[in-house]
C-alpha cells in the first residue's frame, strides 16, 4: 500500500464549514450559508494547495442532541462529489463515515463512484459512530457498532479492490457473483480510521492506512502513535501507516477581534513553527481550522495559510 502523501512532509488538510454545524466549531455565519458558499470555500482549498478537504457522516441526529450537534449533517458522499466536480486537485475526505449504518456493498457501489468520478482523490475516512438511536432506527446494533464497523472493513477491501465481482464470507455479511462496476480509480482505497478509545486506535493499527485522533492534544499524540506502531507490529502489518492530528484553532496574522483564548494567532513564521512541532511528534498531516466571521474572512485566511504558512512547514 502506497502512502496517499509523501513521506517526511508535513502535509496540511481542513474539515470543510457549513456541512456539520455543531456548536463545538461552527461559525456564527455558517447557519445561513448556502452551497456556493461550500463551493468557494472548498476552492479556495484547491487553490492553496490544501491536501484534503473533508466532511462529516450523520443519518438522524435525536432531539435529545440537536441542541449541541444541530441537525445539519451533509450527506457525505453527495457532498463530496459535488466537491469532485468542482475541484481539480485537492483530495477528498469523508472524516468520518459510519460506515456501520450501511450494507457495505452499498457503502462500496457508493465510494468507488465517488473514487472514478474524481479520478481518485477519495480518502475513506470511517468511525464507529456514538449515536445510538440512529443505529436503532436503521436496524443496526449499536452495542455491537465495533464488530460491525471490523467486518464491514474488510468486507470493504474485497468490495473495493479491483474485481467486478467481489467475493467475501463473515459472520454479518457475505456476497458473491453480484458484479459492480465502475470500479474505483485507485488500486486501493486509503482508509484512514478516526477515533481515539483503545477499540478506534487498535482498529487503525489492525486494519488502517491512517489515523485520525479525535481531539487528542499535543501531548498524547506521541503514546497513542507508539501504541499504534507497537500494535501493527504485533499484527504482521507491515504497510505504512499516515498519522493525523486536529490543530488547534488558526488565525493568519493579528485578528482584531476575540478570536478565543486557545486560538493561534501571528505571523505566518510564528504559526509555522508551532504547527512544525507535530512533526516532531510523528505526525504526517495536519487538520486545520480557522476562526472567521463570514466566507470572505475564510477564504481569505485559507488563501493566506497556503501562501506564507504552508511554504514554511517543512522548512
Amino acid at each position: 500500500m502506497a502512502r496517499v502523501f509523501a513521506e517526511g512532509r508535513l502535509v496540511y488538510g481542513m474539515q470543510l464549514p457549513i456541512q456539520s454545524q455543531s456548536t463545538i466549531y461552527a461559525e456564527p455565519w455558517e447557519a445561513s450559508a448556502t452551497a456556493v458558499d461550500l463551493a468557494e470555500v472548498a476552492r479556495a482549498a484547491d487553490r492553496a494547495g490544501f491536501g484534503y478537504v473533508a466532511t462529516c457522516d450523520h443519518v438522524a441526529i435525536p432531539r435529545r442532541l440537536a441542541g449541541p450537534m444541530s441537525t445539519v449533517w451533509y450527506d457525505p458522499v453527495a457532498t463530496l462529489a459535488f466537491l469532485a466536480g468542482i475541484t481539480g486537485r485537492v483530495r477528498l475526505l469523508s472524516h468520518v463515515a459510519i460506515l456501520g449504518l450501511r450494507h457495505p456493498l452499498l457503502s462500496a457501489k457508493q465510494y468507488a463512484t465517488l473514487d472514478h468520478l474524481s479520478g481518485g482523490r477519495l480518502i475513506l475516512g470511517v468511525g464507529a459512530g456514538h449515536v445510538q438511536e440512529e443505529f436503532e432506527v436503521l436496524g443496526v446494533d449499536f452495542a455491537r457498532r465495533g464488530a460491525v464497523l471490523d467486518e464491514t472493513l474488510d468486507a470493504l477491501r474485497a468490495a473495493l479492490g479491483p474485481e467486478e465481482y467481489p467475493e467475501f464470507e463473515g459472520e454479518l455479511f457475505s456476497f458473491k457473483d453480484l458484479g459492480q462496476l465502475p470500479r474505483p480509480a485507485q488500486a486501493r482505497i486509503p482508509v484512514w480510521v478516526g477515533g481515539s478509545s483503545p477499540a478506534a486506535v487498535r482498529r487503525a493499527a489492525v486494519r488502517g492506512d491512517g489515523w485520525l485522533p479525535q481531539g487528542d492534544p499535543r501531548d498524547r499524540l506521541p503514546g497513542q502513535i507508539a501504541r499504534i506502531k507497537e500494535l501493527r507490529a504485533a499484527a504482521g502489518v507491515a504497510d505504512p501507516i499516515e498519522f493525523g492530528a486536529i490543530t488547534e484553532a488558526l488565525y493568519v496574522g493579528e485578528p482584531g477581534w476575540d478570536t478565543g483564548r486557545r486560538t493561534l494567532t501571528g505571523k505566518a513564521e510564528a504559526l509555522a513553527e508551532s504547527l512544525r512541532a507535530y512533526r516532531g511528534l510523528g505526525v504526517d498531516q495536519i487538520q486545520v481550522r480557522f476562526r472567521s466571521r463570514d466566507r470572505a474572512e475564510l477564504t481569505d485566511q485559507i488563501t493566506a495559510f497556503g501562501a506564507e504558512v504552508g511554504p514554511l512547514l517543512n522548512d
